[in-house]
């Protein structure tokens, strides 16, 4: 069984070439330079050179302020390219696994998002990141959009990384502490969306649809950071204090939402996906990037 995942080098890309695949499973990530998305004859050669299972993509134009300026850029690759895929991917009878954003939310609403929920963006990225969705929607039946959010690994740039090397640098850190959501493993991530695929190209009956995955529980930016830094310290990091401060204080080009906060629920009942805390999930990244608890 072949799969193709677009976006390899990513963080979920990276750990889904880790993941543990089942015996005669094998994954083909092209980088960009080997399969341009935007491009509808390239996508076409690449699905015609090898039958596929399933086609996952964690590919995504992610540089959320950037976005605001870059608006062409982030629209091909956001919602011309799951367009490409979803219309080419249909041609084929072929799954399609795409990953999506909390950022589709204005964050207004209260609790936790169910998938269902009217999308309502407010940044240029959570605006492409819906016409990507919806492009998916209506371009081939069999899909499953996977929305996450707050994704953390030992790979790449991400939020752990960077509270890290501020540690390290300052004698203090100030995080946002009023936009709440869920920090996300990449690599349970990417278990999860590997579930997804293998029983969409294995079973016809499987759930489509969009769904949500997120590690259990909520906090904000600055708990997150807090949870970070204390977690370091236990390996033999610096310890610094990190004060709060309101989204005010940081003025960013492109609008965050407050409440990213996903509900898990829908996941759980179709493919039997039930997260495991942030927390845990955050010691497995600490210990690869400091190292064991002390």
């Amino acid at each position: 069984m072949d799969i193709l995942v677009v976006g390899g080098a990513g963080q979920v890309g990276t750990e889904l070439q880790a993941y543990a695949w089942p015996q005669g499973v094998r994954i083909d990530a092209p980088d960009r330079s080997s399969l341009d998305i935007t491009d509808a004859a390239a996508v076409t050669a690449a699905l015609d050179a090898r039958t596929y299972a399933a086609v996952i993509v964690p590919a995504a134009y992610t540089a959320v302020d950037k976005a605001e300026s870059d608006v062409a850029a982030a629209w091909r690759l956001n919602a011309l390219a799951p367009a490409i895929l979803a219309a080419e991917t249909k041609r084929r009878g072929i799954p399609l696994i795409h990953v999506s954003t909390d950022y589709v939310f204005d964050g207004t609403g209260e609790g936790f998002y169910d998938p269902d929920a009217p999308v309502n963006p407010t940044s240029v990225y959570g605006a492409s990141k819906a016409a990507g969705e919806m492009a998916v929607r209506t371009g081939n039946p069999l899909h499953a959009i996977v929305r996450t959010a707050w994704v953390v690994s030992p790979h790449r740039g991400n939020f752990v990384k960077t509270m890290l090397r501020l540690a390290a640098e300052r004698d203090k850190l100030t995080v946002v502490d009023d936009q709440h959501g869920c920090p996300t493993s990449a690599a349970d991530l990417a278990a999860a969306l590997a579930t997804i695929a293998l029983r969409l190209a294995q079973d016809p009956a499987a759930p489509t649809g969009t769904f949500h995955f997120v590690n259990d529980g909520a906090t904000t930016w600055c708990g997150f950071a807090r949870a970070i830094v204390e977690g370091s310290a236990r390996r033999g990091g610096r310890s610094v204090p990190v004060e709060g401060i309101p989204t005010t204080a940081y003025p960013t080009p492109a609008r965050r939402p407050a409440n990213s906060r996903l509900s898990t629920r829908s996941l759980t009942d179709a493919y039997g996906v039930t997260p495991r805390p942030w927390a845990a999930a955050l010691d497995d990244i600490l210990d690869r990037l400091v190292g064991p608890a002390q």
